[in-house]
């Protein structure tokens, strides 16, 4: 099977527009790059993702994660007629990040018509590797308003 590619005619513009007055424009969540194999987006390591220990708050690397592969599983998508809906998600928290930038890197491991599979590795801005997440997408009929 083909491995579907991720629509890189919605710009980034576009899909930061759909995140308006969303948990992900709240915690400051930017997506910054798209390519055909990757969507990429960014989040501050700041008091809105801190934990109480002051570093990034492993439920926000969740947060990252399930955005960026959600927004990517439903850039493969016709969605006039479906819709990607999160199924499961997993994580492994690596190393902990104190301040500055992550950024969420969603790649397609399995694109299938009834389910699909993100792997999305969350690094800092000197790309040590801090989550690594894998996210499964339910793929069903277009929801009214989604």
């Amino acid at each position: 099977m083909k491995q579907a590619l991720i629509d890189t005619t919605v710009s980034l513009e576009a899909i930061n527009d759909r995140c308006r007055n969303t948990m992900a424009e709240y915690i400051g969540i930017e997506f910054c790059e798209i390519t055909p194999d990757y969507l990429v987006a960014k989040m501050p390591v700041d008091h809105r993702t801190h934990q109480s220990l002051q570093m990034l708050n492993g439920g926000a690397s969740c947060v990252l994660a399930e955005t960026v592969g959600s927004m990517a599983a439903n850039l493969v998508l016709d969605r006039k007629k479906f819709v990607a809906i999160g199924l499961d998600i997993n994580a492994n928290h690596i190393r902990p990040a104190m301040r500055g930038f992550v950024f969420g890197t969603a790649r397609a491991i399995h694109v299938g018509k009834k389910t699909q599979v993100w792997e999305i590795r969350i690094t800092d801005e000197t790309e040590n590797l801090i989550c690594i997440s894998r996210l499964t997408m339910a793929v069903i009929d277009n929801l009214p308003g989604a």
